[in-house]
């Protein structure tokens, strides 16, 4: 009876719950140096939310007078990107589209890769419930082209969207994956020999490309049970010219210096600056922290672009819209980095000799009290911020540099 009642709630599961893994994907799962105590090991330890209840943060997120800042007063400015703009072969040989959130077509030495697509209208395993977008779609997926490879950092909603992987699930694109995430895929029609299924520092090849699997400080999980059981990462492509990283969502850790060390300087870094909060320190970046983790991607060196990314298109945080997209204006401006701030949908190149660098969202979120920040008033910010650091390293200590909050392993 209970078997039989076991499996009738299956049967009543969303279809976007995906499939755990079994079988012999299972087995690799277990023998993976990052899995012991059943559950996939982050980088420093397992990664904590900080402590307080649901309940708290649910008054933080419903409070009506926070609440209008946490989205867009107007409609975001999308740029109008068309099949035959991106027919057009990149002058350099690289060229990244941001499609809102984590989603970047990067197009790369001849070949494109589409990182985190999510072509969706919530970030949800329900279509009437969950975060809804705040801007629409730049082009519909079929106006993409065709594809070489998609690559998924993690099993989330606002990452690996059923919508979209059954609709790219009819063509004949691979799939480059942290291990486990295999599971998902085929259960919703992708067949096993297109999916490249890595552990963190596996490799695997596509036509001149080199895909590896790169840590990152996160977790899984999207059906009623969280087995823990698929992996997390962030991804290096190297190609003959040109290296990109895109980071998925993560924490800071040191482990970026490795990851450099390993696979960079690269021509761009697309870093996840958005939807962080005091409530799970460990697992997303503050745009500070984003910028740190460029600078650590690059040797420590103002090197290559910085694309920010998992802002702007769902409420995911408490935080206002814009300033994922302020705090990172300001991070680049007290490191000398360069960084490139695309509506969602504009092409752009970034080893040529300029990049989009205006504010766009600023003509359609609230602005904060006292106004937008002036150049004037970053570059007294970037003085305090270089003061600081010669002050804490004439005594040193590390108070002012900047350094994020250290919180406890768990």
């Amino acid at each position: 009876m209970s078997r039989s009642l076991s499996s009738g709630l299956r049967s009543l599961q969303p279809a976007a719950f995906g499939a755990d893994p079994s079988g012999e994907r299972l087995a690799r799962i277990r023998r993976s140096p990052h899995f012991k105590d059943g559950v996939f090991q982050n980088p420093g330890g397992t990664a904590r939310v900080r402590p307080g209840s649901m309940l708290d943060f649910g008054k933080a997120f419903f409070d009506k007078e926070q609440r209008p800042r946490r989205a867009p007063q107007g409609t975001v400015p999308v740029h109008a990107t068309t099949l035959a703009d991106l027919a057009k072969p990149p002058v350099t040989g690289l060229r990244l589209t941001w499609m809102g959130h984590s989603s970047v077509l990067a197009e790369i030495d001849g070949q494109r890769v589409l990182f985190d697509p999510v072509w969706g209208e919530r970030c949800s395993p329900l279509p009437f419930v969950g975060p809804k977008r705040l801007h629409p779609v730049p082009l519909p997926l079929a106006a993409l082209g065709p594809v070489d490879v998609v690559v998924i950092s993690h099993d989330h909603y606002d990452h690996l969207d059923f919508p979209t992987i059954k609709a790219l699930a009819g063509t004949d694109t691979l799939f480059a994956v942290p291990l486990g995430v295999g599971s998902h895929l085929e259960h919703w029609g992708v067949s096993a020999d297109r999916v490249r299924e890595l552990d963190w520092h596996e490799a695997t090849r596509v036509g001149s490309l080199t895909l590896t699997a790169t840590p990152a400080r996160h977790f899984c999980g999207r059906g009623l049970r969280n087995t823990q059981h698929t992996l997390w990462a962030s991804w290096s492509v190297a190609g003959p010219e040109h290296r990109i990283y895109h980071s998925g969502d993560t924490g800071y850790f040191e482990g970026f210096k490795d990851i450099g060390a390993a696979h960079g300087p690269f021509d761009a870094t697309m870093i996840q600056i958005g939807a962080y909060s005091d409530f799970w320190p460990d697992i997303h970046m503050t745009p500070e922290e984003g910028m740190r983790a460029h600078l650590d991607l690059q040797g420590g060196q103002p090197h290559g672009v910085m694309l920010p990314i998992h802002w702007g298109t769902f409420n995911l945080a408490t935080h206002a819209w814009s300033d994922p997209g302020e705090g990172t204006v300001a991070a680049a401006q007290a490191t000398g980095s360069r960084i490139a701030l695309p509506r969602p949908g504009e092409p752009f190149e970034p080893t040529a000799e300029t990049v989009p660098s205006a504010p766009w969202w600023r003509t359609v979120a609230q602005p904060p009290k006292g106004g937008w920040p002036t150049t004037e008033a970053l570059t007294a910010a970037t003085i305090k911020v270089e003061a600081d650091t010669a002050k804490a390293a004439a005594h040193g200590t590390s108070e002012g540099t900047g350094e994020p909050e250290t919180v406890p392993a768990g």
